[in-house]
Parts: structure tokens; sequence; C-alpha cells
């Protein structure tokens, strides 16, 4: 049995909205970070900053003692994306395949810069429509992950008297109908490879893995393609 170092090396990989980035981690000490926002492009950027990342530190992918992926809810081809790539990772180097909550990455980083209120990750869907969860400051839902559609009292049984912050892709367009005083809007903060570290770490030393051969993305909801456009194709 191989043993597990006390400070695992760690590649993160986060593709579940429009930003693709990438984590190396020694322990909870971030070593190097790459990231992308140009748009439709993770199926070539995710590779291309893989490698970066190891020509940036003194590791190489070999040295991995485990790799971590965002698991959704999110964007369909961008999960689909990350979960091929890490397995794929997982499976040649023989090393553990780990999985974050896309939404408690979110939640997580509000908690930085938010201290002691309640966290609700948006990641956009459609329209008025957000995939959502509620946590508390120890990262323990308060409110399961769903798709919510947003109305204006949709919380209100949840809020009373905690201030709550809305975080992510999903959180702008809900200014208008979210206003009441209690909530408070972290604009700024998006989805990162970098705030996974924490996670990943805490299941790999409690041995929470995922199965490389099985594991799929957390979609939440089906993927609905798209009448195509293109003349012939219809």
């Amino acid at each position: 049995m191989v043993m597990k170092r006390e400070k695992p090396l760690i590649l993160s990989i986060e593709t579940a909205t429009g930003i693709c980035s990438v984590c190396l981690s020694f322990g909870e000490d971030v070593v190097a970070y790459k990231e992308s926002r140009e748009k439709n492009a993770h199926s070539q950027m995710l590779s291309v900053l893989i490698e970066q990342l190891f020509q940036n530190s003194e590791y190489s992918i070999k040295d991995l003692d485990a790799v971590a992926v965002s698991k959704g809810p999110g964007s369909y081809t961008g999960l689909r994306i990350g979960v091929s790539s890490a397995k794929g990772i997982a499976y040649g180097l023989d090393i553990p395949l780990i999985s974050v909550e896309t939404l408690q990455i979110l939640a997580y980083s509000s908690s930085l810069k938010y201290d002691g209120k309640y966290y609700m990750p948006m990641i956009d869907a459609r329209r008025m429509e957000v995939y959502t969860a509620i946590y508390d400051s120890e990262m323990k839902e308060v409110k399961p992950i769903s798709a919510d559609i947003i109305e204006e009292d949709l919380y209100k049984d949840i809020l009373q008297g905690k201030e709550i912050v809305l975080s992510g892709d999903g959180a702008e367009k809900c200014q208008k109908v979210l206003n009441d005083s209690r909530y408070v809007y972290d604009l700024e903060t998006a989805l990162s490879a970098k705030y996974m570290v924490h996670f990943a770490v805490e299941k790999y030393n409690n041995n929470q893995l995922e199965d490389v051969a099985y594991f799929e993305p957390y979609y939440l909801k089906e993927f609905i393609a798209q009448k195509s456009h293109v003349k012939g194709l219809y």
C-alpha cells in the first residue's frame, strides 16, 4: 500500500462556467495558477493551461498525488471537458480522483471576504434561473443545491435577519429582484481552481475519493440541445 504524503501535490481543475482555470498546490499552498477567460475555448485551452502550470513550477505532472475537479452544477460542456481531463490524468498516472462541489467553491471564496454570514453562490442557468445553494460560515448546507427561478420572496424564510452574500455569474441578474437590504452582492469574486485547494486537501486526507471509471459530473439538469439554425441541419 502506498503511503500518503502529509502534504499532497494536487492538480485542481475548474471548468464549470466561462472561466477555465487550473491550480497546482502543495498542501494548502498554491504553487502555480493559470486561467483563461476566452469564450467557448475550454477544450482548446485546458491542456495548454495544465502544461503551462508545470512549466512554471519545480514539479512535473508525474509528481502528482491526486487530481481534483469541480463537479458541478454548471455548464454541461464545461463540466464534461473538465471531468474528462481529470479522469484521464487520474487513470493515466494511477492517482486518486477528487471531486469538489462547484457552488461550495464559490461560497468558500466569498467567505474569505465576508465573515460570519450565509453564502449563496449562483451559477447562471438561463433567463431568471440559477443553480444555487446556501451555506453557513462552516460551509455546511443551509439550503440544498437546486435550480431556482428567482422571485422576490423566494428566500424570505431563510433570511430571518441573517445577511446572505450572493456571488457568481448568476448573482448580477438577481439584483433588481432580490433587493432586500440583507442581501450582500459580491460580484467581483469568480470561480477559480485556487478556491478548490482547501476542499481537495481535506477530501484527500479523509480518503473521500471518486471511482475514476464511473464518476460523472453533477449536471443537475439534463442537457437540452438547441435547434440548429444552419441550413441543412434542421
